[in-house]
């Protein structure tokens, strides 16, 4: 019967992990895969360009400070007057540069004068600007800007230090009446703003860059890994000109096999494109790492509800078998669990060769107790003989409660004689007590019947053997153990 009750158990217990290990599998890979189909249209439509929303906030607040610096420096009456009054006194204006860079830390601030072409600068008048020079082809350029145009921006070595490249600021200036008398602006250095974009990088997890309206890439941080220009970039060639073209826009491409996600924007202020881009590998790494912690998750929730389950079953499963297999009265094990315990006493007897013997004892005139003090007292009564008994035997004997009064102990590894002596002992001591309850004296007896098992003697006999030995006890007076041979 345990071992049925056991296995029940163990089937019970692997049902309910593998039902909720399915279906924490089930539903963590139904999430994944939702949250995998709809990561696409998520990062397109939602995530890269809220993203790219908030790089560009940032950058009006960080890149478009030059421009706005430039514009006061050309509308500035004494910029202005000083260059109409024929540029007397450089040191003034030096001194104005000077006190612009220092203000808003740019790392350049200079003027050049169309009457005189003076470079001038932070550190004093650097050169003539002269239209055969190389380096000085941006001035002119400048000059030549559309009306509607007053400003550009452009990515130049710094003209004080040539080891040091400049993103500048080149601001148209007119006099009074709208007439061009020269350029004016600050200088950012590139390594600054490389850092502010590794910092959106960083803060964003996306790859972050700029082009011009041509599609050359402008500025980008130390590790980026795409072409100097949109159209030399692997699986944006046929695309180059849709970003050039369109004041925002958002597509996928593919790029060394991987999906990119790309959110493109004008910068108006700058005249360069904002491109932010997101590898769908990450995203999708991001969810399968959710899905693994998820399953472990639910892996271990399993484990500790398979353990409280476990607990659970077993308290009830030891009490359940206690109930089943124990007198209530007595504690002495019921019929049940005797010829459980019988039956592989009896198979490890025979195998081994060793002696088995069974008693059974009864209270003699039992009734009496129970008609003259009650029920209860008699109840007491039993419950103080079988404890008695359960004193005097070995951990690997068993009492069983076999009837009202009556009692059956198997005694393993026990011969006639011994089990003789054992039974003398149990009678003698239930003799000298005395049982005490409600201001009563009890004091009872018990008559034994000893019998051991005979080779190829069938179980059923060698009860019978021992229940006719108690009746010869009980014939020859009470009080007695009687043999059977």
């Amino acid at each position: 019967m345990g071992h049925k009750v056991w296995n029940d158990k163990k089937r019970f217990i692997w049902i309910l992990a593998v039902l909720l290990l399915a279906a924490f599998v089930v539903t963590s890979g139904i999430s994944y895969q939702v949250a995998h189909d709809s990561l696409s249209e998520q990062i397109e439509e939602n995530t890269l360009p809220l993203t790219s929303d908030n790089i560009y906030s940032e950058i009006q607040h960080d890149l478009l400070k030059p421009i706005f610096i430039s514009s006061l420096m050309a509308q500035d009456t004494f910029v202005r007057d000083w260059t109409l009054d024929q540029e007397k006194n450089p040191d003034k204006l030096v001194r104005y540069l000077k006190e612009i860079q220092d203000k808003y830390g740019t790392v350049t601030s200079f003027f050049v004068s169309e009457a005189t072409r003076n470079y001038y600068h932070s550190s004093g008048v650097l050169k003539k600007i002269d239209d055969i020079d190389a380096n000085d082809a941006w001035y002119f350029r400048v000059r030549s800007l559309p009306k509607s145009e007053i400003y550009e921006v452009n990515i130049d070595q710094d003209t004080a230090n040539r080891n040091r490249t400049v993103i500048y600021v080149n601001y148209k200036v007119f006099d009074f009446d709208g007439n061009f008398i020269g350029v004016t602006g600050v200088g950012l250095a590139v390594e600054s703003v490389k850092k502010m974009i590794e910092l959106y990088q960083t803060r964003y997890n996306r790859s972050v860059y700029f082009t011009d309206r041509q599609g050359n890439v402008t500025l980008h941080s130390e590790g980026f890994l795409g072409a100097d220009t949109l159209q030399a970039t692997p699986g944006l060639e046929m695309l180059a000109t849709r970003i050039l073209t369109s004041p925002s826009t958002s597509f996928s491409y593919k790029r060394d096999g991987k999906t990119i996600y790309l959110n493109s924007r004008l910068v108006s202020d700058f005249k360069w494109y904002l491109v932010v881009e997101q590898d769908e590998s990450l995203g999708k790494q991001k969810l399968l790492t959710t899905f693994w912690a998820n399953l472990g998750l639910s892996i271990f929730v399993t484990l500790a509800i398979l353990l409280i389950a476990n607990m659970t079953l077993g308290k009830y499963q030891r009490k359940l078998e206690l109930m089943a297999s124990t007198d209530k009265l007595t504690g002495a094990a019921n019929r049940q669990a005797f010829e459980e315990y019988f039956a592989k006493s009896l198979a490890r007897s025979v195998l081994d060769g060793t002696p088995m013997s069974v008693l059974i004892f009864d209270i003699d005139y039992f009734k009496h107790v129970n008609d003259q003090y009650g029920h209860n007292i008699g109840d007491l009564v039993i419950q103080t003989v079988s404890n008695m008994v359960k004193s005097q035997l070995r951990d690997e004997d068993l009492l069983c409660r076999w009837g009202g009064e009556e009692f059956l102990i198997l005694l393993p590894n026990i011969d006639l004689s011994r089990s003789h002596d054992i039974a003398e002992r149990i009678r003698e001591s239930i003799e000298a007590r005395v049982i005490r309850v409600n201001g009563n004296e009890i004091q009872v007896t018990v008559s034994a019947g000893v019998a051991e098992y005979r080779a190829s003697e069938k179980p059923e006999e060698l009860i019978n053997r021992v229940d006719i030995a108690l009746y010869q006890a009980k014939e020859q007076g009470r009080n007695r153990v009687a043999l059977s041979y």
